[in-house]
């Protein structure tokens, strides 16, 4: 299986760009989440989700579709699925260069292999991140004031740190980690008025 740590790919040094809503991504993420729902079917829990702003319709967002998986060992995956995704174009990033311990990580480049086009993140079955990810993204689609702030906060961000994508991802932490517990806070409210 071929990771980053072989070479060091162009697209691991891509600058975050804020793109118009393109109605295609929804398309492309259906056929990947297809793709990848059988690709993983003897190690998903669940099947693949479509989140991040790409899942979010009329939504600005870096042009690459986050796909999220749920399995039971995100490493088995790796072990016993590695090839099979790798021969889908999916690149492995390993978690001592993801620095997020609770996924396991792939990336899609395009066929220049300059570009990401999407990224898989499988998650441990029951990690609170899986439904926090849901919730982010079902709250953008429900709330378009939110949406809003979260485009603003974006363009902000990828301008001020266009050579810097992880300091992006870094800088939207707070304001997603707040929209996060407020959209739970409204599902565990909504779910107890209607016990």
């Amino acid at each position: 299986m071929s990771d980053v740590t072989d070479a060091v790919p162009v697209w691991a040094y891509e600058q975050p760009e804020i793109h118009p809503y393109d109605p295609r991504w929804s398309r492309r993420a259906g056929i990947e989440c297809a793709r990848l729902a059988d690709l993983l079917a003897p190690w998903a829990d669940g099947g693949v989700e479509h989140v991040g702003s790409t899942a979010v319709p009329g939504l600005t967002a870096k042009p690459v579709i986050d796909l999220m998986a749920r399995a039971a060992d995100p490493g088995a995956v790796v072990a016993l699925a590695g090839e099979r995704l790798a021969a889908d174009g999916w690149c492995y990033v390993p978690p001592g260069l993801d620095q997020r311990p609770w996924r396991r990580f792939f990336v899609k480049p395009d066929g220049s292999g300059q570009h990401r086009i999407a990224h898989l993140h499988i998650i441990r079955a029951g990690h609170p991140r899986w439904s926090e990810q849901i919730a982010f993204r079902d709250a953008l689609r429900r709330d378009g004031e939110l949406a809003s702030r979260h485009e603003d906060l974006k363009r902000r961000l990828s301008a001020r740190h266009a050579g810097d994508r992880e300091a992006y991802t870094e800088a939207k932490a707070a304001f997603i980690a707040i929209a996060i517990a407020i959209a739970i806070a409204i599902a565990i409210a909504i779910a107890i008025a209607l016990a």
